[in-house]
């Protein structure tokens, strides 16, 4: 597990709080009507790019992400005992508003760390010596949790590619918000947010392959959105598995 205090997580961070909108309602839902911890709708699927070895595609609320995997393979830069896996996120140019201001190589770069740090731990590199794995991620737009999106499609895009895998692992963020934790942020509540935590997990051996936070944390809370978390990657990897049965005879 490593961790790191990041800036933000959000290419909206830039944005102003000027127009703060109510974390909850008095029913105690958020303005799309979820729950604090509940994740939003999500659509996944495999096979997307005809050229990859094995691809996915998904959709979580108006966070939407492509993914495709590539290999094994041979490269000059291989080591020879085990396999390497190079993961590479982009962010479109027409993903956010901010474009501009957000999406220099810099935070490509941020997100490509964390996406490898998240999966490294789940790919068998000794079942492919001398070989790589490319994994290549295009964010088409960015609504909220894009790494945690990233990290899950990435995840079923392996398995869809038939890559050696431990298991597969599913993430999730929480944001801080106003006192309140709310699981799988949207762009809305990652504007307001005063901390964020970000968690990747491979859920069938109860084993966090990566973790990050920013902000203050009370280790009350920390512990508390840590479970939040996981119960999301649980619930993500059960679904996540049950559409590669769907989908491929994976």
């Amino acid at each position: 597990m490593a961790g790191k205090i990041l800036s933000s997580y959000s290419p909206f961070a830039v944005f102003s709080k000027d127009d703060v909108l109510p974390v909850l309602d008095g029913r105690g839902l958020r303005i799309d009507e979820r729950t604090p911890e509940e994740c939003r709708p999500a659509f996944l699927k495999t096979g997307t790019i005809s050229q990859a070895t094995g691809s996915a595609y998904a959709e979580f609320g108006n966070t939407k992400v492509l993914v495709g995997v590539y290999g094994p393979r041979e490269t000059n830069r291989t080591s020879v005992d085990v396999g390497r896996l190079v993961c590479d996120v982009k962010v479109a140019t027409f993903a956010t508003p901010v474009r501009g201001k957000y999406g220099q190589s810099k935070d490509d770069r941020e997100y490509g760390v964390m996406l490898h740090r998240s999966l490294i731990g789940a790919v068998d590199v000794h079942a492919f010596p001398g070989l790589t794995v490319d994994v290549f991620a295009l964010i088409l737009q960015s609504g909220g949790a894009d790494i945690a999106v990233v990290t899950t499609c990435a995840s079923m895009a392996l398995a869809h590619a038939r890559v050696p895998m431990h298991d597969l692992v599913a993430a999730t963020c929480v944001s801080y918000v106003d006192k309140e934790l709310l699981l799988d942020p949207s762009t809305e509540e990652e504007r307001q947010e005063d901390g964020a935590l970000y968690l990747a997990a491979m859920s069938g051996k109860n084993e966090v392959t990566h973790f990050t936070m920013k902000g203050e944390w009370s280790q009350e809370r920390t512990a508390e959105a840590v479970g939040m978390c996981m119960d999301g990657c649980i619930k993500l990897s059960e679904l996540v598995d049950s559409l590669l049965k769907e989908q491929t005879d994976v």
